[in-house]
């Protein structure tokens, strides 16, 4: 824990608690709603797997993504998800999406 708390540069056991709840939250959420967005998009089950399920993960990756700030702005740990949100976004070469 102490290795995490240095790299996320977290001062307390209480604000890495938050952080992982939030993370756990964030998580159960997305794939959650990714059940009704898919229907919704005439993505079902009845579709083969491999249709089916690269959709599913392809519609909970933007729903994680905006979930995980939310719930961190939720639980007063916006700063440290969106500092999070920016790395991870730039590490997949996805940091275009960004307007620094």
């Amino acid at each position: 824990m102490k290795k995490l708390k240095e790299r996320w540069n977290i001062d307390s056991n209480w604000r890495l608690t938050v952080v992982f709840i939030v993370f756990s939250i964030t998580g159960s959420s997305a794939a959650k709603f990714a059940g009704p967005i898919t229907e919704s998009l005439g993505i079902t089950k009845a579709l083969d797997w491999y249709l089916y399920w690269p959709f599913r993960i392809l519609i909970v990756f933007p729903v994680y993504q905006v979930l995980l700030v939310f719930f961190g702005w939720l639980f007063g740990e916006f700063k440290f998800f969106w500092s999070f949100e920016k790395k991870m976004l730039r590490s997949m070469k996805l940091g275009f999406l960004l307007k620094d």
